[in-house]
């Protein structure tokens, strides 16, 4: 495990670089009066995505993780045992039905709460939390419905409450990089941009209710984990359920919702076929299994095209029902070059090409100018990172979300950012529904994006 957290790197005071940062609105009332220093810490749901961040708070020396709620005792159990491995006090817990997180909300020693539900509770908690001025850091996925979205930001804007989307993959060390050599000009003007979620889920999706990850064919109440929930959105929606991972990263490149914005989506879907075959053909299912036939409405892969005010393109696709290595399939590709990523996210393993620069049709391999940009977040805390989830992408985004709080900053994603990705599910629902019609994308900012500076990445230090 990592060692603690040497907080003597930590600089007290906000150095920026760039304009357009400010103070958290909803900072003043919570942290500020907190005679402890401490960000208290409250968790609404447990499972294994909370405990990632749970293990994230544990680490620190400068945040107290007071309570936390999951109807499910299993993974309380499991959240509890992880803070006593650490040695920290056990925090208040409410596990009482679906609806005791509420009685969390109410707290006094709380002032901020990580939201790793299933995606159906994001919106309303995130609401709930807002309106009891708990600032929230949510975990990612798409919208039930587009009214989400508008819930999220209008309760935002009433409540003066901040709300960070816990986008991780926005802090992979070779993206990271990336963003700063599209911000040199390096690639030149950017045309079009590419990434997304293709990652065999199948073994999430489906297990025996015991053990997760290739070891049944369950889902629902038979299930464990997210097979429980999730497999249920499969069931019942054929959209691009997962937009963030690959929407997040790119966005910040361009200045959506700061400079520029999502202005229209069409989406297709091809037939649902993959989730069949992998319970036919799994050793505890088979042809005569209940759910070998089930029909499911969630088409295997899912492409959806973006529009933009400033005239760039986005594709995302959605893969996660067929057989296949993980890779978000990143490009960024600009007047003056191309980058691919590699599905591990090294240096050393994509594929780049600059006008010039580059032998004229071939690749080059990006390992000197990903090195030559690192971003000064990974060259300064990659120690501290080493041992975190995801490749130390969870270290950057939960630190972000703890240093702002302190520092009573921007989030450098913020609530337009979570109402934009979130709203691309239930439009690209529509969309598919309709034959790949075109949609439109609010502007959930009111028309502050073209006034809004971008902030990703602009902190000196955190």
């Amino acid at each position: 495990m990592t060692n603690f957290i040497d907080r003597r790197n930590f600089i007290k005071n906000t150095a920026i670089a760039g304009a357009g940062f400010t103070l958290l609105p909803g900072a003043a009332y919570t942290f500020e009066n907190n005679k402890e220093k401490k960000v208290r810490i409250g968790i609404i749901a447990v499972g294994l995505r909370g405990q990632l961040h749970l293990e994230e708070m544990l680490k620190r020396d400068d945040v107290k993780v007071t309570a936390m709620a999951d109807p499910d005792k299993m993974m309380i159990n499991m959240a509890l045992a992880l803070v006593k491995k650490y040695g920290k006090k056990a925090p208040a817990v409410y596990s009482n039905g679906d609806n005791d997180y509420k009685n969390l909300l109410k707290r006094d020693d709380v002032d901020a709460v990580f939201i790793a539900s299933p995606w159906e509770w994001h919106a309303p908690q995130a609401i709930d939390a807002m309106k009891a001025g708990k600032i929230v850091g949510m975990e990612v996925c798409g919208a039930m419905k587009l009214q989400d979205c508008w819930d999220i930001v209008n309760t935002h804007e009433q409540t003066k409450v901040p709300i960070m989307p816990l986008e991780n993959v926005c802090y992979r060390r070779d993206i990271m990089a990336v963003h700063s050599m599209v911000k040199k000009g390096l690639f030149g003007e950017i045309l079009h941009l590419q990434g997304g979620y293709q990652h065999d889920l199948r073994g999430v999706l489906f297990n025996d209710g015991i053990t997760p990850y290739n070891s049944g064919a369950e889902f629902g109440a038979k299930g464990y984990s997210e097979a429980k929930w999730r497999t249920m959105h499969y069931l019942n929606r054929n959209c691009e359920n997962y937009p963030t991972h690959g929407l997040g990263p790119v966005s910040t490149m361009i200045d959506i919702n700061r400079g520029n914005r999502l202005t229209a989506l069409s989406s297709i879907a091809t037939k649902a076929k993959g989730l069949n075959r992998y319970i036919k053909n799994h050793p505890k299912g088979g042809e005569n299994h209940p759910n070998s036939n089930t029909n499911f409405k969630q088409g295997d892969i899912v492409t959806t095209q973006l529009q933009t005010a400033n005239g760039e393109t986005i594709v995302l696709t959605l893969d996660t029902c067929s057989p296949r290595p993980y890779n978000l399939g990143f490009r960024v590709q600009g007047t003056a070059g191309i980058w691919q990523d590699h599905h591990e996210g090294e240096f050393d393993k994509g594929m780049l090409h600059l006008d010039n620069i580059s032998e004229k049709h071939t690749w080059d391999n990006p390992q000197k100018l990903l090195q030559d940009n690192d971003h000064k977040l990974w060259k300064k805390f990659e120690v501290s990172a080493k041992e975190s989830g995801h490749g130390g992408m969870d270290f950057f985004v939960d630190n972000a979300f703890i240093e702002c709080i302190k520092r009573k900053a921007d989030f450098p994603l913020d609530a337009y950012d979570l109402a934009t990705w979130y709203a691309i599910t239930p439009l690209s629902e529509t969309s598919i529904a309709e034959g790949g019609t075109l949609q439109k994308i609010p502007d959930f900012t009111k028309g502050k994006w073209e006034e809004r500076k971008p902030v990703f990445g602009l902190l000196e230090e955190y």
